[in-house]
């Protein structure tokens, strides 16, 4: 059955005025949560940070006084909105455990728009960025082992593969590197526009988040981590705003940012396996749908245009939170060694690139010095291999262990 938010009926904005009580949602239990319920709460937390902050760029970018105050009430709401889906997070989850769900939710929701993407350019740029936060997730789980204890497959279970991949080391390029092309909004496939929007805002939101944490730790070997880990997710982030296309107007970005957030919370309350969060997804489904309304009033009233124009006529298939495993392995067979030149990628470790990784790894890498030091503690490294392995022989423990 078809859904499309321009056609349904949503809570009035006055209506979604929500009080403290309500916003101090009660938190997820770690102990039995779904992973990936906690993968679509980092989403979501994601897409409504990016909300917030692209209104308040618009708000600073206009002189309309009707346009400022319509961005500043469906801006509290969305401040609302994640205060609720970031609040879900329990404060009895440690930082590397929240970090654990980061990366786990960067793979599989990276994989999952790489294999649905219709574009074969875009689609690349996917499976390239999808390689580095499959090889952060292993770094990071090395260290949760070291500095508590723990498995990451107390975490993660055993849905996403912990084993290396793009080796970071190798992910530090020259900023000319990391642009991309952009769709033109003319002819894009609509999955197309909302793939590049998602990944936007979820990969900010990691970037964000490790800027904040990141010198949270006492441990010198955890803040290098973060340090190294914060500055390929700027790199990631750079990567794929450039795919969004700058001709698009202000009111038209609105638009497409409230019908990708009702897209989002749609595919989530799909798929959702805890009734009380699928709850929350429904109810700002529902916020959401009126938010799209107001802002196709003003893309109407300000850019002359409807929304209809530059929207689908139905959401799309629901975006999915599962294994990719099988997948991800093919990815890792085919491009472990894949770089980018300009707006293109390449196998050949070109001179800038080389350049560029003797100024930022002349130190050192805190990404290789945690595998050692986990070796060293533990006669071997962390990896939860489920499906055999890895598939590049030459990343195999045995073959990385007769080299050290």
């Amino acid at each position: 059955m078809s859904f499309n938010p321009l056609e349904e009926k949503g809570v009035a904005l006055g209506d979604q005025v929500r009080n403290w009580s309500e916003l101090n949602v009660e938190p997820y239990d770690k102990r039995t949560v779904d992973p990936y319920t906690r993968c679509r709460v980092i989403a979501m937390n994601g897409l409504e940070v990016e909300a917030v902050m692209f209104s308040h760029q618009f708000a600073r970018h206009t002189d309309i006084p009707e346009v400022k105050s319509a961005l500043a009430e469906i801006r509290r709401i969305e401040q609302q909105q994640q205060k609720v889906v970031n609040w879900l997070t329990p404060g009895e989850e440690s930082t590397l455990e929240v970090t654990l769900g980061y990366e786990q939710e960067a793979v599989d929701l990276t994989a999952w728009l790489a294999r649905s993407e219709p574009d074969p350019y875009f689609k690349q740029t996917y499976e390239f960025g999808l390689l580095e936060d499959f090889d952060h997730l292993y770094r990071y789980a090395n260290l949760y082992e070291m500095l508590e204890g723990k498995k990451a497959e107390q975490v993660i279970h055993r849905l996403t593969e912990v084993m290396p991949g793009r080796p970071t080391f190798a992910e530090h390029r020259h900023p000319a590197d990391n642009i991309r092309k952009h769709y033109d909004k003319h002819t894009v496939h609509p999955l197309s526009r909302l793939h590049a929007l998602t990944i936007t805002a979820a990969e900010q939101q990691t970037m964000n988040f490790y800027m904040t944490i990141g010198n949270r730790y006492l441990e010198p070997i955890a803040r290098g981590l973060y340090a190294e880990i914060a500055m390929v997710e700027e790199e990631h982030v750079t990567q794929y705003e450039s795919m969004l296309d700058p001709g698009e107007s202000w009111f038209e970005q609105l638009v497409l940012h409230e019908y990708n957030e009702c897209y989002m919370y749609y595919s989530f309350a799909e798929q959702e396996t805890d009734p009380r969060i699928r709850r929350i997804w429904e109810l700002h489904l529902s916020m959401e749908i009126e938010q799209l309304r107001i802002a196709a009033d003003l893309m109407k009233r300000y850019d002359g245009r409807e929304a209809a124009e530059v929207l689908p006529a139905a959401l799309p298939e629901p975006v999915l939170l599962e294994p990719n495993k099988e997948y991800i392995r093919e990815v890792l067979a085919t491009q472990i060694d894949l770089t980018s030149l300009g707006t293109g990628y390449v196998m050949d470790a070109h001179r800038r690139f080389q350049e560029n990784l003797a100024k930022v790894n002349a130190g050192g890498n805190f990404s290789e010095e945690v595998i050692d030091a986990h070796r060293e503690r533990f006669g071997a490294e962390y990896r939860l291999e489920t499906d055999g392995p890895h598939p590049v022989e030459r990343l195999r423990e045995d073959s990385l262990t007769g080299r050290r």
